[in-house]
């Protein structure tokens, strides 16, 4: 049914409308799939993904207490538990989450290991600006003390 809407956007125009215009593509319509939306492909994007949204950083955070509930996760935050849920299959695929059902309560608790990765990834950055910022800063105080120095 798309398809065929898509498909009558791009037939040609009929010479009633003038001769001189043209559609800009004559052809089988064009499908395009964005892999940057919602299909990482490792799993450092996954992670940086789910630290996007503030809500999931809470949760995080929460997490970082201890074990809980879905209920009691979802109580500060003014959303619908399905919602919530949402917010914890994307922690769960990043692998920052792991739960545990026990009859009909879900139990959530932190997974470290991911944020290690990505603490890894950002100290390689830290490093890098660190030694770039300490030498501009010699840089600054050798070219303050030349120009003090001349009268």
């Amino acid at each position: 049914m798309l398809i065929a809407r898509v498909a009558r956007l791009y037939q040609p125009r009929s010479l009633a409308q003038g001769p001189t215009e043209r559609p800009l593509y004559i052809g089988p319509p064009i499908l395009l799939f964005n892999r940057m939306v919602k299909h990482q492909t490792d799993q450092l994007s996954g992670v940086f993904s789910a630290l996007a949204d503030p809500t999931r950083r809470a949760i995080l955070a929460r997490l970082a207490l201890g074990e809980t509930t879905v209920s009691e996760l979802a109580e500060p935050f003014n959303m619908s538990l399905p919602a919530v849920s949402k917010h914890l299959k994307v922690l769960e695929g990043a692998g920052l989450l792991a739960r545990e059902r026990h009859g009909r309560l879900h139990l959530c608790q932190i997974n470290g290991a991911p944020m290690r990765d990505v603490a890894d990834w950002i100290a390689r950055y830290h490093r890098f600006w660190d030694a770039r910022l300490d030498s501009l800063a010699d840089y600054l105080d050798r070219t303050s003390n030349s120009t003090k120095e001349k009268p």
